[in-house]
């Protein structure tokens, strides 16, 4: 049981710790709350060995070993943007749906920021004709061909189709091929997208709370997934050792 916690509580356990990034990302992390998990009656038994102790009812997660995970799969994104691979962020909670669209933007990059489709990468030929469809529909839409070829009541049912794959398949618009790899917000409440991913062998990056199951992914980031300062903290980490991969490519070439 921690008695009282505080900021100095992680730092100082970053004294057996060479790396001397550490510390400031231990302090980074825990300025934004990613230390809180849940309750420990909803702790999943991969966590066990990410927490530190417990404050009242409330896990709290080791972050030296969050930021240890961080650096690891922040690495295998910085390896992404070298290669220009495709990412696909996924992230349907309402609390942090703007967050996960932003990011994706941000990289000129897919997303699903709403309920995950089953199928949506074990059945892409098929998801891929509704994305088709959507574009198509949209194209007809702004050009004013609809209002040419169709009557009212046609273009009112037109207009609720493109809205519903608006909702579905807006993010991933322009979408050719599966991505090369996926970065999740809560992999417990993403649980399929992750099970694709892994059926196809595409390697996720998943942002998990005490109650995610962290052998599902491969390469877990252990954390606050529930929180706006928190998630934002760790998809702007993301976004920026992209741009880092991507960046340090051109200056090679």
């Amino acid at each position: 049981m921690l008695k009282k916690l505080t900021r100095g509580t992680f730092l100082g356990m970053t004294e057996q710790v060479t790396d001397g990034n550490t510390e400031g990302l231990v302090g980074a992390l825990f300025n934004v709350g990613a230390h809180l998990g849940y309750s420990r009656a909803r702790r999943h038994a991969s966590m066990k060995d990410l927490i530190f102790g417990s404050k009242g009812k409330t896990d709290i997660i080791d972050l030296t070993q969050t930021a240890t995970m961080l650096d690891e799969a922040l690495a295998f994104t910085r390896s992404l943007g070298a290669s220009g691979k495709t990412v696909l962020f996924v992230g349907g909670k309402p609390e942090i749906r703007d967050i996960v669209r932003e990011s994706a933007d941000a990289l000129g990059m897919p997303y699903v920021a709403g309920r995950w489709l089953g199928g949506t990468l074990t059945n892409f030929s098929e998801i891929k004709k509704r994305i088709q469809r959507l574009a198509e529909l949209t194209a007809d839409r702004d050009s004013g061909t609809l209002a040419k070829k169709y009557t009212k009541k046609e273009r009112v049912l037109l207009g609720r189709e493109i809205t519903k794959l608006e909702t579905f398949f807006g993010g991933l618009s322009g979408v050719e091929r599966l991505p090369d790899a996926l970065v999740v917000v809560d992999t417990r409440a993403e649980s399929i997208a992750v099970k694709e991913a892994k059926d196809l062998r595409i390697p996720v990056v998943g942002i998990g709370n005490s109650d995610c199951d962290r052998s599902q992914v491969s390469h877990p980031v252990a954390g606050n997934d529930a929180s706006r300062n928190s998630v934002q903290f760790f998809l702007t980490q993301i976004v920026d050792a992209y741009r880092a991969g991507v960046k340090g490519a051109v200056e090679t070439a």
